[in-house]
């Protein structure tokens, strides 16, 4: 039976949505995008949370619960502002950066401890009050402007942000232990080696994703108060 033979469509896919109107999955495809238009940005984020798990790998619980928050704080607080950085074009070397790691560290500590029990709770925390982070970077607030704008952002679509992230972690869970298998099991690298390096390539994708995620949920409240970038926070390599 000969195949059948579809039709090639010649036609443009249609435009993303605007940031106040992005679902869930058009967040991941933008991120996505975004990655692959900054890859080598997205590899210096990724560093931090390698690091990290290259150290972590073989640490009982009790040594985690013990370390990672700590750890943990400043490996992903640095990536998640620098991610910020990618998406906003803010500079790195300013006051406001310092600012967003404080207002990072302090969202980050009860995380472990809320993701104990189970990870959802860690990310509703997060969609609640992450958000403080580029509102710090971005809006140039202080410690506890930022953390109540970062309230109000989250607030202002808490299902689209939970969702967000959930969606995020998932793809980034999953994709990051089947990776390390691969590299372990076919590639003849060590357990630290495979969580390196799928560290590296894939926790990026969490980082750039929730930095969009500010701007979507900026574009439902309204807009920035201090408007030092746009309300739908275009990222770099966006117009490529």
């Amino acid at each position: 039976m000969p195949r059948a033979r579809y039709p090639k469509s010649s036609a443009p896919l249609p435009p993303p949505l605007p940031p106040a109107t992005r679902t869930v999955g058009q967040l991941v495809a933008e991120t996505i995008k975004l990655y692959g238009a900054n890859w080598q940005a997205a590899l210096l984020i990724g560093l931090p949370a390698a690091l990290l798990s290259t150290a972590a790998t073989g640490f009982d619980r009790s040594q985690t619960l013990e370390i990672v928050p700590f750890a943990g704080a400043v490996a992903a607080t640095a990536s998640f502002v620098g991610a910020c950085a990618v998406v906003s074009g803010a500079p790195l070397r300013s006051r406001h950066a310092l600012t967003a790691f404080l207002v990072g560290v302090l969202v980050w500590v009860p995380f472990p401890f809320l993701a104990a029990v189970f990870v959802l709770p860690g990310l509703a925390w997060f969609a609640l009050v992450g958000l403080a982070v580029p509102a710090a970077l971005v809006e140039g607030l202080g410690v506890r402007a930022a953390l109540r704008r970062g309230l109000e952002l989250g607030r202002a679509d808490y299902a689209h942000a939970l969702g967000g992230l959930a969606t995020l972690t998932i793809l980034v869970f999953l994709t990051q232990i089947a990776a390390a298998l691969l590299l372990q099991n076919y590639a003849d690298n060590s357990e630290r080696v495979a969580a390196f390096l799928a560290g590296l390539v894939l926790s990026p994708v969490l980082f750039l994703g929730g930095a969009l995620l500010y701007g979507d949920q900026v574009a439902r409240v309204g807009g920035t108060r201090a408007e030092p970038a746009t309300t739908g926070v275009a990222p770099r390599g966006a117009a490529e």
